[in-house]
């Protein structure tokens, strides 16, 4: 522990930290302007200089490491004085009027703080660059680069942090410009991730809604309502309106980096079609009422439904848009107030094979490693998931870690971009996971490269897998898969090799008849070769939306309550908490719930925060379904697909922008949400207006909560796991469960030396069963599904913002050779036929597709993707098949 003096005073700090770490731990500022804590040291602007004793000039302070005994004067005559000068060379060529406009600029506090004038204020303006990059095209990022000092920090921040390589230093010494690789913004690879806005010290790059709306009054510290990462972020708001968001520089999942959805894509909260207002259906148009006639409406309705058909013909859905405390009170109403437990969310549509699968293996359905591991990690297995697009932050930190020299696995129909950093790209058919999983297994035990001592002591049938995975073979596998079977030995040996070695999987992994057997097939690696319990290891789902994990966490699914105990396990806790007791009789999940309604035996559906009708499977059967129903209550922000087609009430919700709560990321982190502004109109928080139905149908002393906390102290009380997290711990980070007590720190890696279940984990002997979507003569091509950068789920949030200016609609991705020879060009608008259903889309041709593949998005309402895909199931949580649907296709 370096014993140092600065400014006269003694102090230890530990090792390895900079000067400048040091100064700013004892709340001495020096001045920088290269300098960002997300970046690599560089001391190019050198206004960091300070005296070191024994140094013949100041040296930089932000690359330089303390050492035992070192003197350091960061504020002498000398270090201010070439301070000053620094700054009054870039002042030289600096445009007037900048310091004005932008005065809490790094760069323009700084000229302020040492009384330098601009040149083109006294006079003495240097000529500045003729021709700087200046662009207003994009719709979130603005440049002006005549306003560059050439700190680098751009460039650096681009490379570094996003790794897009946008940014590029042109020329050399005092010719040197900054500028992208392409002419716009909009033509280059940028990612609209704003990175580079945001580390900008000048007001060079900026955000667009700054330059609209002005800079924000006050500033909140939220969780990002987009996908399953948990990045944390701070909005800023002016006169009750967001203008901007930027990132957490200190957050422990995004590090002060944010994706274009999370950074940019927040105006859907102040959309023009945003449903503020209570809304009851008569005649077929929609009339706005009171909160308490609409309340009433459902309270009555639900009673009279109770009364007539009993509990189990009404079905509530649960929200992964709603926080912790929303969705335990959704299940909580369903099991309580409605005697049923009927109640599912979004996760069986995704990820409830992961839940099921590594339940039945490691005894715990979630993440088994942080995200943290993937900095430790030596090699990546990615299956089925596309992070860079789909969790970008995660797939940001997984790509700069390739680039570092970490192994890359990538398994996907898709050349994702991933698989561009890739040592193998095991392009398999779509359908085939188990197949291609079953194999690696195989090459792993016939080449002995399993961990012996694993085997022996955490992991149980082996002798029964060793026999069974006999006949798996990678020319066996390959026939099937489409890989061949040199790539399948490589890649096993890499796997197993080349350690600690983490996985990470997704829908594509999931989303299929085989999903749960998948997703035991890909834990079975794992064991085989003792990557779990230890960093950089693991089987890792990416999950979608922003609380798919917390919601199901929290009992928004049929078979267990909060904390994912069953029914039959918990039912003593929760009713003594509840004092009410817990149904016996078998719950309906989602698509059980769809069933029954075909068959009239469900009469009544309240979905919060999910559009089934859009996003459904099958779309002409989940119609069918709705229609049938004698009551749907539909709480949202805006009229989606259900509201419109099936909706007889209408309850307006809050954006996570406009209340308090908690969301659950992958890696089982609780974090908090904030309300950043009143809510919008008389829209009310989820949890509101669940406490007010439930209230009026006699249920007041239940659902008595004045406040979210008071709903997540109930939460700890019924969920052992989680007792630890109460909202004082979580006011400065996040906690991952199992955090048992308030002294407990949270768990960053499972199964470290047991699993739930006991001291071994069984290997699971999966059988290969084919999805029945096979390609014919009449539909020759396979289709597979999944989400694009830009656009996000069935597009309710991004749909309303610029976003639709970087990718419009949804198209058909087809390969070039597919197209040529049907005669198609980019735009050209094609019908799209399957078994089940029909549709009209434009088509991109794609050269990372295979031929006889094809690839689509599902966020566009008007295509409506889902009036292809089929009504095939997992056989184990009946999750829907997106991902394999056989179609043809025809000129439109």
């Amino acid at each position: 522990m370096p014993a140092v003096t600065i400014n006269g005073q003694h102090h230890e700090f530990a090792e390895g930290i900079t000067i400048l770490a040091a100064c700013r731990q004892l709340g001495v500022e020096v001045p920088t302007l290269c300098h960002d804590d997300r970046l690599k040291p560089s001391g190019g602007c050198r206004l960091c200089v300070v005296n070191v004793t024994g140094s013949a000039r100041p040296v930089t302070a932000c690359n330089t490491l303390l050492t035992d005994g070192m003197e350091v004067q960061t504020h002498s005559v000398e270090v201010e004085d070439l301070r000053r000068t620094l700054l009054e060379l870039l002042a030289q060529s600096y445009p007037v009027g900048a310091v004005e406009r932008w005065p809490e600029k790094e760069f323009h506090r700084w000229l302020r703080h040492y009384h330098v004038p601009l040149a083109g204020d006294t006079g003495k303006l240097i000529s500045p660059d003729p021709h700087p990059f200046k662009d207003s095209t994009h719709p979130y990022l603005h440049a002006d680069l005549s306003q560059c000092i050439t700190c680098y920090r751009c460039v650096r921040i681009c490379d570094q942090v996003q790794g897009q390589f946008v940014w590029r230093a042109w020329n050399r010494g005092d010719r040197t410009r900054i500028a992208p690789e392409a002419p716009t913004l909009l033509t280059s690879q940028c990612v609209s991730c704003g990175a580079c806005a945001d580390t900008c010290p000048t007001g060079a790059l900026e955000d667009q809604s700054i330059l609209q709306h002005g800079g924000a009054a006050k500033w909140t510290r939220t969780t990002c309502p987009y996908c399953g990462v948990g990045c944390e972020m701070n909005v800023g708001t002016r006169e009750g309106r967001i203008v901007q968001v930027k990132p957490v520089l200190d957050a422990p999942v995004s590090k002060g980096h944010l994706c274009v959805k999370g950074r940019y894509a927040f105006d859907f909260t102040h959309a023009e079609d945003r449903v503020t207002e209570p809304m009851l259906r008569e005649d077929g148009e929609w009339r706005k009422v009171s909160w308490r006639e609409a309340i009433d409406f459902v309270a009555d309705n639900l009673r009279r439904i109770l009364e007539e058909t009993g509990s189990d013909s009404i079905g509530v859905l649960g929200s992964a848009r709603g926080t912790n405390e929303e969705n335990y009170l959704a299940q909580k109403f369903a099991r309580v107030v409605l005697g049923t437990n009927n109640v599912d969310c979004c996760a069986r549509v995704c990820h409830a094979p992961t839940a099921a699968g590594m339940k039945r293996t490691l005894g715990t359905g979630a993440a088994t490693n942080s995200f943290d591991d993937v900095e430790r990690a030596s090699t990546f297995l990615i299956c089925g998931c596309n992070p860079t697009e789909n969790h970008p932050i995660v797939g940001a930190r997984i790509k700069q870690a390739v680039l570092r020299g970490a192994k890359l696995i990538v398994i996907d129909p898709r050349e994702i971009e991933l698989a561009r950093y890739a040592e193998l790209h095991l392009q398999l058919r779509p359908g085939t996971n188990v197949p291609l999983l079953n194999a690696l297994a195989h090459v792993i035990i016939k080449e002995s490269l399993c961990d012996e001592g694993t085997l022996r002591e955490r992991v149980s049938e082996f002798d029964a897998f060793r026999e069974f995975i006999r006949a798996w073979t990678p020319e066996r596998a390959a026939d099937v898969s489409g890989v061949s079977a040199d790539l399948i030995w490589e890649a096993a040996r890499l796997y197993a090799m080349h350690k600690p070695s983490m996985c990470f999987h997704g829908l594509g992994m999931t989303e299929h008849v085989q999903g749960t057997a998948g997703v035991m097939s890909l834990v079975n690696l794992a064991l085989l070769t003792g990557n779990f319990g230890k960093p950089g290891t693991g089987v890792n789902p990416l999950r979608g939306q922003n609380n798919v994990q917390g919601s199901a966490h929290m009992g928004c699914e049929p078979a267990n309550l909060t904390g994912f105990v069953p029914l039959d396990q918990g039912r003593d806790a929760f009713e003594s908490v509840w004092q009410a007791p817990v149904p016996r009789a078998r719950g309906l999940n989602l698509m059980e719930m769809m069933d029954a309604a075909a068959t009239g035996k469900l009469k009544a559906l309240w979905a919060i925060g999910y559009d089934v009708a859009l996003t459904n499977p099958n779309a002409a059967a989940t119609t069918e379904a709705l229609a049938k129903l004698d009551l749907v209550v539909v709480q949202d922000l805006f009229l989606n697909e259900l509201a419109r087609g099936f909706g007889d009430v209408f309850l307006p919700a809050c954006s996570s922008f406009e209340k308090d709560g908690t969301f659950m990321n992958s890696e089982r982190r609780v974090q908090r949400v904030r309300k950043a502004i009143e809510s919008l109109g008389h829209a009310k928080a989820d949890w509101e207006i669940i406490c007010a139905v439930a209230k009026a149908m006699g249920f007041k002393a239940q659902f008595n909560f004045q406040s979210a906390e008071e709903i997540w102290n109930e939460v700890r009380a019924v969920w052992k796991a989680g007792a630890g997290i109460s909202y004082a711990r979580l006011e400065h980070h996040g906690l991952q469960w199992p955090c048992p007590s308030e002294d407990h720190s949270g768990t960053a890696i499972l199964h470290t030396e047991s699993f739930p279940h006991g001291t071994r984990a069984p290997l699971r002997r999966v059988e290969f069963e084919a999805t029945p979507e096979t390609p014919s003569q009449e539909f020759p091509f396979l289709l597979t599904t999944g989400r694009t950068l830009y656009q996000f789920n069935a597009g309710t949030m991004t749909m309303r913002t610029p976003n639709v200016q970087l990718r419009k609609t949804d198209t058909l991705d087809i390969a070039p050779a597919d197209a040529q020879r049907l005669g198609l060009s980019d735009g050209d608008k094609v019908r799209v036929r399957s078994r089940h259903g029909k549709t009209v889309m434009p088509v991109k041709m794609d050269s990372r597709i295979k031929p006889g593949e094809l690839f689509a998005s599902f966020h566009a309402a008007e295509v409506f993707l889902n009036n292809l895909t089929s009504p095939h199931r997992d056989k184990v949580v009946m999750t829907p098949e997106y991902k394999v649907v056989a179609v043809n296709l025809e000129k439109g």
